[in-house]
């Protein structure tokens, strides 16, 4: 999980996310909510110490955001909602680089927050999204209405597989069983990293749960896998806290299992989704931050690249029609990670320890998520119904 990432993909909430950055739609004006101007991109200039809107009020609707990174430092872009909770993000912003993305934004008041460095709180502006004037949404795609039916089972069955493993992994530590617990660390993660995005949206759940050291915020308590792991494998040892914190992450677990019915999951969403999936691969995996102690990785990536697929495929009947090179493209991507993947895979379904991964093959994992990444965030943009 990324620092401060109160629920990565809750582009699945309050934002219909259609390509790859942030959103909002007119003429560029003064920046202070005129109604002038109800149609063309909002102007996101970020600095290493500015983040500018050429609008900080549209409608409700499909809105577009066209954001540049004119500072020295990547930066990232976030909208939040009430409480902080994320609603869309684009991270990795290169210096010099421009990123568009289409959405769905409905009525409310949200903070948009550039973060030079990619860490802190970041610099926000204000923005208000009104019900006046909100375009009539599209008709609804019957393939894309079913391909939502399909990932919310999708990400139902993973939730629901991923407890039975989560209870015996807290049995093993409970019992002082190192080895076991060691053993089941990987497999009890495996269908919350591939419904990442869904998991996350529920912002409350996603700090206890799966926040690493690192990431905590002031005051914080640190609780779920990693501080297990920290446990099983730094310290090489289980104590009573560990046994109380195993106990408390079936709890948690269960929480969100019961939680994913009522996710708010559009098709952008879960195109946006599989995006977040592979910078969450780029950012915590390739660099080894995610599992530091377990260097159990790669069966993180290898789920998170699998989450992405299942994604895609379900979008894909539309995404071919309307751009069917870029669905060949990412049918080919895909192939190729996928088979890279399966030359650390051993015969038991274990991965490669990551520390055993030599640079070289560092730089293969990141070259073989950059090829599938940059394809994939144009997705989103090849199911929006026009």
């Amino acid at each position: 999980m990324s620092a401060r990432r109160r629920s990565v993909a809750a582009a699945f909430l309050v934002l219909a996310v259609a390509g790859a950055g942030l959103v909002g739609c007119s003429k560029k004006d003064d920046g202070k909510g005129s109604a002038d101007a109800a149609s063309g991109p909002v102007q996101v200039t970020a600095t290493d110490d500015k983040c500018e809107l050429s609008r900080t009020s549209f409608p409700a609707g499909h809105v577009e955001f066209a954001v540049a990174n004119k500072g020295g430092k990547t930066t990232e872009v976030y909208v939040y909602g009430e409480g902080d909770r994320i609603v869309t993000e684009r991270e990795n912003i290169g210096p010099g680089t421009k990123v568009t993305v289409n959405a769905e934004i409905k009525a409310g008041s949200y903070e948009v927050a550039c973060k030079p460095g990619m860490t802190g709180d970041g610099i926000r502006r204000k923005i208000t999204v009104t019900a006046a004037g909100a375009t009539a949404p599209a008709k609804a795609d019957e393939r894309l209405t079913r391909a939502v039916a399909d990932y919310r089972a999708y990400a139902q069955e993973q939730a629901d597989a991923t407890i039975p493993v989560a209870e015996q992994f807290a049995a093993a530590v409970t019992a002082g069983d190192l080895e076991k617990a060691k053993a089941l660390f990987a497999p009890s993660r495996t269908g919350w990293e591939r419904t990442e995005p869904v998991a996350e949206s529920f912002g409350d759940i996603d700090p206890k749960t799966d926040t690493r050291e690192d990431a905590l915020e002031d005051g914080q308590q640190w609780t779920g896998w990693h501080r297990i792991e920290k446990s099983l494998w730094a310290d090489g040892r289980i104590t009573d806290e560990d046994k109380a914190l195993a106990a408390r992450l079936v709890t948690d677990l269960k929480d969100w299992q019961k939680r994913i019915p009522s996710a708010e999951i559009t098709p952008t969403g879960m195109a946006n989704g599989a995006k977040e999936l592979l910078d969450e691969v780029a950012k915590n995996k390739i660099t080894g931050e995610e599992d530091r102690y377990s260097h159990t990785d790669l069966s993180d990536f290898a789920a998170n690249v699998e989450g992405a697929r299942q994604a895609y495929e379900l979008l894909k009947p539309v995404a071919a029609d309307n751009d069917p090179a870029l669905s060949k493209t990412l049918d080919t991507e895909f192939e190729k990670i996928t088979a890279l993947l399966a030359k650390y895979r051993a015969a038991d379904g274990t991965f490669t320890p990551y520390d055993k991964i030599t640079e070289d093959q560092r730089k293969t994992f990141s070259d073989a998520v950059n090829s599938l990444g940059e394809p994939l965030s144009k997705l989103a943009a090849a199911v929006v119904t026009k």
